[in-house]
Parts: C-alpha cells; sequence; structure tokens
C-alpha cells in the first residue's frame, strides 16, 4: 500500500483576452479495489462551471462552461489517493495467465471486439516485419510473449520527451528510433493487438521514488507530466498494465486516469478557444507525484 499527493496544474497563456469553449477533463482517478481517492479538488482560473459525467469507457470526465474572457486559463488539480499491489504481481500473473496462441471466450471476444481492431492497419507490414526481426521465436504463454514485447520496446527505442501533442504512428516510431511514452505505449498496443490481444491505452500519473526524492538521477522515464502505457486483457488474468517505457508491469506506481481505444481519447485536457484576435503564446504542464504519510 502506497499512500500519494498528486498535483497537476496546466497553464494555458495567450497575448490578450480569448474566450474560451467548453473543456473536458480526463484528470481524475476511479475508486477501485487497487486504489482509494481519499482528497479530491479541482481549481479553475478563470472561474468555470463543473459538471462531472462518465464517458463511454467508463471514465470520469469535467466538463468545464466559462462565463468571462481571459488571457490565461489555469486547471490544478489536487488529489490524495491510495495505490494498492502485490510486492510480486509477475509471479501471480504468470502462474494465472494462459497459453498464446489463445482464442478468447465468445462472450469475452465480443465486448473486446472494438479493443481487437488495428487502428493503423496501413503501419502492419512495417510492424509485423519488426516483430518477425525480433520476437522470431515466442513463447508458449500470453504473459511471456507480452513481458517479451515489452522488453523488446524499452530495449530498442530511446526515451525522448516531446511537448507537442499527438501520437507517433508504429511506423513513426520504427523510423525515429525513439519516442514518448505514449509513443511507446500505443506502438505497443498496435503490437499486441496484431498477435491477437485487446489492448487498452491508458493515461495517468507515474510516482518515481529516486524523483520524489530529488535524488541526483531519475530511475523512471515519464515522470513530471501525464504518463502514458497499455492495459491488455491477457486469458485467465483480466486486465494487466504494461508500461514499456520502464518495463514496469502491474506496478503500483502507475496511477491510472483514463482507459480508452485511442490514444485520442484519452487526452487529460481538451477544449476550444475563440481568439478575437489574440494569439496563444504557450501550454505549462506541472506533475507533482510524491509519498505522503498521511
Amino acid at each position: 500500500m502506497t499512500t500519494l499527493r498528486i498535483n497537476h496544474r496546466t497553464t494555458y497563456s495567450y497575448d490578450g483576452p480569448v474566450t474560451f469553449g467548453a473543456h473536458r477533463l480526463r484528470i481524475r482517478p476511479r475508486d477501485g479495489h487497487d486504489m482509494r481517492i481519499l482528497e479530491s479538488a479541482l481549481t479553475v482560473t478563470p472561474k468555470a462551471s463543473v459538471h462531472w459525467e462518465y464517458d463511454t469507457f467508463g471514465n470520469s470526465v469535467a466538463q468545464l462552461t466559462f462565463h468571462e474572457k481571459a488571457d490565461r486559463l489555469v486547471i490544478a488539480s489536487d488529489l490524495l489517493l491510495r495505490r494498492y499491489g502485490l510486492d510480486d504481481p509477475e509471479a501471480r500473473i504468470e502462474r494465472s495467465a494462459g497459453p498464446w496462441p489463445f482464442t478468447y471466450e465468445p462472450e469475452e471476444a465480443f465486448d473486446l471486439s472494438p479493443l481487437l481492431h488495428i487502428h493503423s492497419p496501413q503501419d502492419q507490414p512495417v510492424l509485423r516485419q519488426w516483430l518477425a526481426e525480433q520476437l522470431p521465436e515466442l513463447p508458449d504463454g500470453s504473459f511471456q510473449v507480452l513481458d517479451l514485447l515489452s522488453g523488446r520496446i524499452h530495449e530498442c527505442f530511446a526515451y525522448r520527451r516531446r511537448e507537442e501533442s499527438g501520437v507517433q504512428s508504429p511506423a513513426e516510431t520504427l523510423a525515429a528510433g525513439s519516442g514518448t511514452c505514449r509513443d511507446f505505449a500505443y506502438f505497443f498496443m498496435e503490437a499486441a493487438r496484431s498477435l491477437g490481444f485487446a489492448t487498452r491505452f491508458v493515461t495517468g500519473y507515474l510516482y518515481d521514488p529516486a524523483e520524489a526524492e530529488e535524488q541526483n538521477s531519475a530511475s523512471l522515464s515519464g515522470g513530471g507530466a501525464t504518463h502514458a502505457w497499455a492495459d491488455v486483457f491477457v486469458p485467465g488474468a483480466g486486465w494487466i498494465e504494461f508500461d514499456p517505457t520502464n518495463q514496469i508491469i502491474a506496478g503500483r506506481n502507475l496511477v491510472r486516469v483514463a482507459s480508452t481505444r485511442t490514444p485520442e481519447q484519452a487526452m487529460p485536457v481538451s477544449g476550444s478557444y475563440h481568439d478575437g484576435g489574440s494569439s496563444f503564446l504557450s501550454m505549462e504542464v506541472e506533475v507533482s507525484v510524491v509519498r505522503s504519510e498521511e
């Protein structure tokens, strides 16, 4: 069990007052058997009406409606939550996961069908070539296949932080030889789907003990901002988290906020504005995840 304090602040700046359209926020985690929200606060400047709802995936979404112009928009979330997890999750998963190749049970296959769909079919030839080169012989266990896939992505590509929005296609990641956590999560998803696994894109937060304790270098990649990884429905084991950026499997240091079919559906903040002659200047995102004794 780990208790974490998470502060997430996003600031948009403009060179003059603008009118803000509706905004949607996916920044609040969902309670579950492995996570409990103890405190939650959302502050928006300029003031906005806030309406909470669930999206089609069951994620909590805050709908913001603004009533005044401003030259700066600040969205600040403060969370205190408790994350539960096993000390050795991989051993438990390995014991319960089924063989590979496999066929989902009919009811499961029906429910999972949208999550089995290849999102970038045009990239499948180069992705399958990479799989053939990097994983020429696949194990006969589902968990071992996914563990090997995650490990090869972690080893083959360099992590590069990128402030621009959007996700690289698998072909773009292969050509660049590098990417962000969201690029690696998407690459993993498309590769796993080509092997018959149902996958989801997950956005959330990463607790890095080395960074939180202000050591000389962080041991994990992707801290200081929102993080991304993938969920896979493993026969016999259910939904399992795989973070190829850091080679984490079902780790308690991953705090999920939203799980979706595609990366585009999981944006933490989305919305519009009407410039009225003013121009966008910058966006800054600050995320702090520290251990709490509360």
